[in-house]
């Protein structure tokens, strides 16, 4: 009997498929084979890889001068896309970056896809996706026909009708079409109100990326990143939509995703109250703000109380909401064993497609939400950031201590606390108002930490930071 042959194994099935290639590749190779190299390699390494991963895609296989993703969602490919896009363009940006910055052109389709056993994918919907990045623009995104039907509304970018194309080895046409990052003329409809959300990236000085966003039009009001923001996902969600909506309510929004989680990167060297500090110093900086209003929403609070204090000159009025000065691991021996045993879990629950551990927080922060509330929530939660990422920022806001940086801060201030908050206590609430020299304390009826739109207490936070602004 002849040796034993193991036998293929394949599955087909539908996905969304990334095709990318760095343009000019051969001549950069000509000219330079090693440091093209090196820097095709980093920008797999510090983009290309970590974008996929932040939208829930698979890296199929790389090549010298290209590489294949793979998303259950062309929504999400997009979305890939368009954040690998941007962060090649800030890189190319910096001064430190080569003065031959790299360039990609990528294409995405929908389609049939067989994989096999190790991974690797083949079919129409790969081979078309690879003939539509054959026919991108350097730095452009080129989608087919059935992606733009299932993304056209349904992101912040236009498109523009590129015909039909007749592509290598594909019996008909395929339509193509060009995205345009920038939609000029359709805006994001906010309640009645023109609103339209634009997106920046900026860097740390440790060099880390961060996404920022504003909305809206009026005074400038900073909102401090927490536990766990997403730019884009956040306008989608039930939890967030109606918070948003209404901080942009005659105001210019500013927000970010914190290091680790959102649309920032993932992979970060460094999770801490300073780093957070100059995250937010780097952002308000790039948005070109000299004093604003500041809002701190739960850790974000600590946040906001350290960049006060330490640039008083910036801050104008602060308000922070459900914070707390001592993180919940420094506030008795009780606590911290709960915190450790909760740190251990969530590196082995946190990224599972049951949210069974992830309904545990989410029963803390709204212990009232409604299904549709908790089911958003838990997902967001894993859509958010990484297992790894959730842990560090779960440890680092247990330890936080910002109680000696109160009796610096100088900023008109004003706390506000519900009190059945089941993440920080009231109690929490009331020594931070205690700590800074003349603050507005404000208790009111709840148990959400993160107060949805109907609760008792929504309509008075609002309440309250029109008329403490308008002081």
């Amino acid at each position: 009997m002849g040796p034993f042959r193991s036998l293929r194994v394949t599955t087909r099935r539908l996905a969304a498929i990334l095709a990318a290639d760095v343009v000019g590749f051969s001549s950069m190779m000509e000219r330079d084979e090693e440091g093209t190299f090196a820097r095709i390699k980093a920008l797999q390494r510090t983009i290309l890889a970590p974008q996929i991963a932040n939208h829930q895609g698979r890296l199929v296989k790389t090549t010298g001068d290209g590489f294949l993703a793979e998303f259950a969602s062309p929504i999400e490919a997009l979305r890939a896309a368009i954040a690998i896009q941007g962060a090649i363009n800030l890189s190319s940006d910096r001064p430190d970056c080569p003065s031959n910055p790299v360039a990609i052109r990528i294409g995405i389709n929908l389609g049939d896809v067989i994989v096999e056993d190790d991974g690797d994918i083949y079919g129409e919907g790969v081979n078309v996706a690879a003939r539509l990045e054959a026919l991108a623009p350097a730095g452009g995104i080129l989608i087919s026909g059935k992606v733009h039907d299932e993304v056209e509304g349904k992101l912040n970018c236009g498109f523009e009708d590129r015909g039909s194309k007749s592509v290598k080895n594909i019996a008909r046409p395929v339509r193509t079409y060009l995205v345009q990052r920038e939609e000029p003329a359709a805006a994001r409809s906010i309640r009645g109100a023109a609103l339209q959300q634009e997106i920046e990236y900026c860097r740390a000085p440790d060099g880390v990326r961060l996404a920022w966003a504003k909305v809206g039009t009026g005074p400038p009001i900073v909102k401090a990143a927490n536990w766990l923001n997403h730019l884009e996902y956040d306008w989608e969600s039930p939890v967030w939509r109606a918070f948003l909506e209404r901080l942009a309510r005659g105001n210019t929004l500013i927000r970010y995703d914190a290091r680790g989680n959102g649309l920032s990167d993932w992979d970060v060297p460094d999770v801490s109250l300073d780093a957070w500090v100059s995250d937010l110093k780097a952002v308000v900086d790039d948005a070109g703000l000299d004093r604003f209003a500041l809002l701190g929403v739960s850790q974000g609070c600590a946040v906001s109380i350290a960049f006060a204090e330490r640039y008083p000159e910036r801050v104008s009025h602060l308000i922070l909401y459900g914070g707390f000065a001592l993180g919940a691991r420094k506030r008795s021996p009780e606590s911290r064993a709960k915190r450790d045993a909760m740190a251990t879990l969530m590196r082995f629950g946190w990224g599972a497609d049951e949210p069974v551990f992830r309904q545990m927080f989410t029963s803390q922060f709204m212990p009232d939400a409604t299904k549709e509330q908790a089911d958003v929530w838990n997902e967001l939660q894993r859509r958010t950031t990484s297992p790894e990422c959730a842990v560090r920022y779960f440890e680092t806001v247990g330890d936080l201590d910002v109680r000696d940086l109160l009796p610096r801060v100088q900023a008109r201030t004003l706390v506000m606390h519900v009190r059945g908050d089941l993440i920080a206590p009231l109690e929490s609430g009331r020594e931070v108002a205690a700590g800074i020299p003349d603050a507005r304390f404000v208790a009111m009826e709840g148990r959400s930490h993160l107060v949805q739109e109907g609760e008792p207490a929504f309509e008075r936070i609002f309440e309250e930071i029109r008329l403490f602004l308008s002081r």
